[in-house]
């Protein structure tokens, strides 16, 4: 069974800074993308970004621009999402997905960006 377990969310202002983590199991991690997906309040699911088995390739969301850098271990099977400069809008629940359009995606981790 593929499996998410997502923490390192967290309430922050405004221009501050969080690293999530996500450890996954139930599936070959080492050679599967890994995606992160977030869901605002009252908003559909939003892809962030994905991550290739060996980190060459990395696309983002338009909305990110530069603020959010993808990683991963895959002997440890987790995979990073470290995010600067956050916005109010950046506030969501984020999830790791073995896709994008967030299947599999674990119970998430809360990020609140208020001042």
């Amino acid at each position: 069974e593929v499996q998410f377990v997502e923490s390192g969310g967290g309430t922050v202002q405004p221009g501050g800074s969080l690293r999530l983590s996500c450890v996954a199991s139930g599936f070959p991690f080492s050679t599967s993308y890994v995606s992160w997906v977030r869901q605002a309040p009252g908003k559909e699911l939003e892809w962030v970004t994905s991550i290739s088995p060996g980190s060459s390739i990395h696309p983002y969301g338009n909305f990110v621009k530069g603020r959010f850098t993808v990683s991963r271990d895959n002997a440890l099977k987790t995979s990073y999402l470290e995010m600067t400069d956050l916005r109010i809008e950046d506030t969501a629940v984020y999830y790791c997905a073995t896709d994008q359009a967030g299947s599999h995606r674990g119970t998430g981790t809360q990020v609140i960006v208020s001042s």
